[in-house]
């Protein structure tokens, strides 16, 4: 992943690179707020006097730990290496300092922090994982892939370097081996839905569409939304399952809900299709009305609680869901009943700008991925087929 790598990731590398660091603080010969060591009871069996070196060390490797999981990179950079200064050998705490430079951005250290570390510990898998991330964000992509392998080989249950192996494995056009590692994430974490998408999206770029379309259903199914516009995508085209107009359309309105775009411009096509303005034959177009109408059916069959009487006013609906108590889900039916309303009466424009200022407030579940440009530009490629 390159220089802006998720949060997620970081706080994944820091678990892994040195365990959880209240966890260490509590059990620290000293707390951080402490008074000072000559102060301090003395442990039976201990001579009275200063701190061993080691216990220094170890104190300062803790609460660098617990800085650099509050965020605050400078003061655990200085207390990690303190730590290495008080102990050179101390391999944890390189490892979370060689962490620590890679958060503050600063690449070149952090690899040649990590390196050091490993010519003396090649055993610190954890540390091997770390060293890799920050050659992803060099985009040294075959150094980068030798880490994570090495890493793997020692520590098959590093679920992350899977991940980021198929991240890399894709970057080099090695399209078998990154459907490899992505499904390996899974066969050890089932809910990692990312992993999944991503593995549909490899798939589905390799041709592999009959395998692609049952992983971007159940990414769909746990609501990512490009997950769901590539479900709405397989029903309308019928690709990887049987084709259903209503089941793309239902699709492809959760993902434009959620600000998908290329799932608002498929609807626009079908719309246009349904109220006659492209050279689709008329039993397509008959087919398209029908769907948009079951659509609109389920929807009343989805909010039960209203009772139906024929076509009520927009106004009306939201009035009494929201009487109900149930706002959000007032925003939801207004939202989809809009939508479906303006592609039969021509009401485009008015569509979008309630849409828009209905939802504007819905954060899309994967903007934290944002910053990796390889998935990126993979679902590009995709959508581009």
């Amino acid at each position: 992943m390159n220089g802006a790598t998720p949060l997620v990731v970081l706080l994944a590398l820091l678990v892994l690179a040195g365990g959880c660091a209240t966890a260490r603080v509590a059990e620290s010969p000293i707390a951080p707020n402490a008074p000072p060591a000559a102060a301090a009871p003395v442990p039976a069996g201990r001579p009275p006097g200063p701190m061993p070196a080691g216990d220094q060390a170890r104190a300062s490797l803790d609460e660098g730990r617990k800085r650099l999981a509050q965020g605050d990179m400078v003061g655990a950079s200085a207390l990690l290496r303190e730590a290495l200064r008080l102990q050179p050998d101390l391999g944890e705490a390189r490892a979370s300092l060689g962490l620590t430079l890679y958060a503050m951005g600063d690449l070149d250290a952090a690899v040649d922090e990590l390196r050091g570390l490993l010519r003396v510990r090649p055993d610190l898998a954890e540390a091997r994982l770390t060293l890799a991330v920050a050659l992803v964000a060099r985009q040294d992509w075959p150094a980068a892939r030798a880490e994570l392998e090495s890493a793997l080989a020692a520590r098959p249950d590093l679920v992350q370097a899977s991940y980021t192996l198929g991240v890399v494995r894709y970057a080099q056009g090695d399209l078998t081996g990154a459907i490899d590692a992505y499904r390996q994430v899974l066969a050890r974490e089932p809910r990692a839905q990312d992993a999944r998408y991503n593995l549909a999206l490899v798939l589905k770029l390799a041709r592999r569409d009959p395998e692609a379309t049952p992983e971007f259903l159940t990414a769909a199914q746990a609501g990512i939304p490009r997950a769901q516009y590539f479900a709405g995508a397989a029903y309308a085209t019928g690709v990887g399952v049987e084709r259903d107009l209503v089941a793309a359309i239902t699709w492809w309105m959760r993902a434009a809900e959620l600000g998908v775009g290329q799932a608002e411009e498929g609807l626009a096509q079908l719309r246009q299709a349904a109220s006659g303005r492209s050279r689709r034959p008329p039993a397509e177009r008959q087919a398209i009305e029908q769907a948009f109408a079951e659509y609109r059916a389920r929807l009343w069959l989805y909010y039960s609680g209203l009772a139906r009487e024929g076509d009520e006013p927009l106004g009306v609906v939201r009035g009494r869901l929201q009487q109900e108590g149930r706002v959000r889900l007032a925003r939801r039916a207004l939202l989809r009943t809009v939508q479906i309303g303006a592609e039969l009466r021509g009401q485009l424009g008015f569509a979008r700008q309630e849409g828009a200022r209905l939802v504007g407030s819905i954060v899309d579940p994967l903007a934290q991925l944002g910053g990796d440009a390889s998935i990126a530009r993979l679902a590009t490629a995709v959508i581009r087929q």
